[in-house]
C-alpha cells in the first residue's frame, strides 16, 4: 500500500520528467559506435557513467549539491574535448525542472545557469581555435548551438508555469472547499435558530403541560416525559450536526498552512486532496489537527525547500503521508508535545503513527482506521 502512495507521489511531481530525455542518451554516443579504438571505449564508459549520475540526481535528492556539479563536469568533457555541446542538454532540462519546483531550487539555478553558459561559451571559443574556418554565424554548427544556450531558460519557465498552474488550480480547490463551508454555516445557524428552538420550546410545553394536566397523571405523565425525553434527543442530535458543520476541513487547513508555508519559502505539493475532501467529517477533522502540527514542525524545523502531502484511501482505513525535503531528522526535544500529540491522538482512535528519516528528508505516515473509535 505505501508502495502506491510513493508511486503516486513521484507522478505528482515533475522529477520523473527527467527520465523521458534519456531515450536521446544513445542517439548522442553513435559516432562511438562501433568502438574502433581506445578513446572510443573512454567515451562510452564516460557516457554510462554520466547515465549513472544522471539517475541519481534524480532518486537521491539529498546528494543533488554532489551529483549536479559532477553531472555538469562530465557534460563539460563532452563539450570541451569532444565538441559535442548536445549531451550538456540533457542536465539543462532536468536540473532546470527540478531546481524551479523550490525556492532553495530558484536561488541555485543562478549558479547553475552560469555555470553552465559558461561551458557552452568555453565549447565556442575551443571549436573556433580548432575549426577557425567551420566558426561561421552561418554555420551549421553554430546555429545547433543556440538550442543548448537557451534550453535551461526553456525549461524552466516550463517547470515554474506547470507548477503554477497546478498550484492554482489547488488553491481554487481549496477556496470552493471554504465557500462550501461558509454554506453549511449558514444552514447550521438555520438549524439551531429553527428545529433548535422549535424542539426546546417543545420541551417547555411538556414541562408546563406535567403541572397543568392533572386529570389523569397516570396516563398523560408517561406521555409527556416520552415527548420531553424525545424532544431533548433531537436537540442534542442538532447541537451534534452544528458541531460538525464547524469541525476543520482539510481542505481549510491546507489554505491556512500553504499560507505560512508561502511565507517559510517552503513549496506545497499535494496528491489525493480531492478524494480526501469527500472524506467523512469526523476522520477530516482529526487528520486536520495531524496535518497542522506536522506542517508546523517542517516550517519550524526542517529547514526544507518543499513538502508532499498525500492522502490515500486504503481499505478498512485511511493514509496520509507528509514527506519533506529538509535535514531528516527527528525533532523530539525536551518538553515539546507535539509528535506525542499527534501520536497520542491517533492511538486513542486505534490509528497508526510514524514518522522517520530517508533519503529524501523525514517522511511521516499516520493511518487512521475506517470507523473512529468515539
Amino acid at each position: 500500500m505505501l508502495k502506491s502512495s510513493r508511486w503516486r507521489q513521484r507522478f505528482s511531481t515533475l522529477e520523473w520528467t527527467s527520465y523521458i530525455w534519456l531515450v536521446y542518451v544513445p542517439f548522442n554516443l553513435l559516432s562511438y559506435l562501433p568502438p574502433t579504438q581506445p578513446q572510443d571505449w573512454r567515451w562510452l564508459a564516460l557516457g554510462a557513467v554520466f547515465v549513472a549520475v544522471y539517475i541519481a540526481v534524480v532518486e537521491l535528492p539529498r546528494y543533488r549539491i554532489l551529483f549536479i556539479p559532477l553531472e555538469l563536469i562530465i557534460c563539460a568533457v563532452f563539450s570541451l574535448f569532444a565538441l559535442n555541446n548536445y549531451m550538456i542538454i540533457f542536465p539543462a532540462w532536468q536540473v532546470a525542472f527540478i531546481l524551479a519546483q523550490t525556492t532553495r531550487g530558484r536561488r541555485a539555478f543562478r549558479w547553475f545557469v552560469g555555470t553552465y553558459e559558461l561551458i557552452i561559451v568555453a565549447s565556442f571559443a575551443r571549436y573556433s581555435l580548432m575549426a577557425p574556418s567551420d566558426f561561421r554565424w552561418d554555420g551549421t554548427e553554430l546555429v545547433g548551438a543556440i538550442f543548448p544556450l537557451v534550453s535551461p531558460f526553456m525549461a524552466y519557465f516550463f517547470a515554474r508555469e506547470i507548477f503554477t498552474s497546478r498550484t492554482i488550480r489547488q488553491t481554487n480547490r481549496r477556496l470552493e472547499a471554504v465557500v462550501q463551508r461558509n454554506e453549511r454555516e449558514r444552514i447550521a445557524r438555520d438549524l439551531h435558530d429553527t428545529l433548535g428552538q422549535s424542539f426546546s420550546m417543545i420541551t417547555v410545553k411538556s414541562e408546563l403541560a406535567k403541572k397543568l394536566l392533572i386529570k389523569a397523571p397516570e396516563r398523560v405523565e408517561a406521555e409527556l416525559d416520552d415527548i420531553q425525553q424525545t424532544s431533548r434527543r433531537n436537540l442534542q442530535v442538532v447541537r451534534e450536526i452544528v458541531n460538525n458543520l464547524h469541525q476543520q476541513s482539510i481542505s481549510e487547513m491546507l489554505v491556512t498552512q500553504g499560507a505560512a508555508l508561502n511565507v517559510a519559502n517552503v513549496a506545497l505539493v499535494t496528491f489525493g486532496e480531492t478524494e480526501a475532501e469527500q472524506w467523512p467529517t469526523e476522520i477530516q477533522t482529526t487528520v486536520s489537527a495531524v496535518l497542522q502540527e506536522a506542517l508546523t514542525n517542517v516550517i519550524r524545523h526542517a529547514h526544507a525547500g518543499k513538502v508532499t502531502v498525500g492522502f490515500n484511501r486504503q481499505p478498512a482505513k485511511y493514509e496520509v503521508t507528509v514527506q519533506d525535503d529538509g535535514d531528516g531528522q527527528l525533532f523530539e526535544r525536551p518538553g515539546s508535545n507535539g509528535i506525542s500529540g499527534m501520536q497520542n491522538r491517533l492511538l486513542a482512535i486505534g490509528g497508526n503513527f510514524s514518522i522517520r528519516p530517508n533519503r529524501i528528508g523525514t517522511l511521516v505516515t499516520c493511518e487512521l482506521p475506517e470507523e473512529e473509535k468515539l
